[in-house]
Formats: structure tokens, C-alpha cells, sequence
């Protein structure tokens, strides 16, 4: 499964970006049902898609599925998911 997190806005507005493959991963059934949950909210999140000013934006694509979110808005699994896929992603 391949995981890449955009990340917008914030006080600098700097965009980043990062993949992980969890092939051959040995945590890659948890990061998978994470990035599952993740995903379920649906592929946009309404007004929590808005954030706040200077907030971060977030685009979670899962196998070429696509959720968008902010802080603070974001749910406990998507905030995980984007703290490992920023920490441990190319």
C-alpha cells in the first residue's frame, strides 16, 4: 500500500510532501487498518476541511484515494498516520 501525505499552509506556508510503501514493512498491517480509518471520514470532510487561519492542510492519498482535512480538525487515526508518514516517508 502506498501512503503519501501533502502538507499546506501553516505560518510559513511550506508545502511538504512524503510517501511510504508499507510493503515488507513489519508494522504494515497496522499502518494499513490506520490508513483505512483514516480514510474513512470520506473524501472531503466539509467544513473541517477549512481549519483554522495559519493551520496545516492536509491531503491523505491511499492508493490513489484521496481525503482532505485540517488541523484541528483532524481525527485521532488521520493524525497518527500523518505524524508517521512525515517522520518515516521519502
Amino acid at each position: 500500500m502506498r501512503i503519501a501525505i501533502t502538507r499546506t499552509g501553516g505560518f510559513a506556508g511550506i508545502e511538504r510532501r512524503a510517501e511510504l510503501d508499507t510493503t515488507g514493512r513489519p508494522d504494515a498491517t497496522h499502518v494499513q487498518a490506520l490508513a483505512h480509518r483514516a480514510l474513512a471520514v470520506g473524501p472531503e470532510t466539509g467544513a473541517t476541511a477549512r481549519g483554522v487561519p495559519d493551520g496545516f492542510h492536509y491531503d491523505i492519498t491511499v492508493d490513489g484515494r484521496t481525503v482532505h482535512c485540517a488541523d484541528p480538525h483532524l481525527t485521532p487515526e488521520q493524525r497518527e498516520l500523518i505524524q508517521l508518514v512525515l517522520k518515516e516517508g521519502a
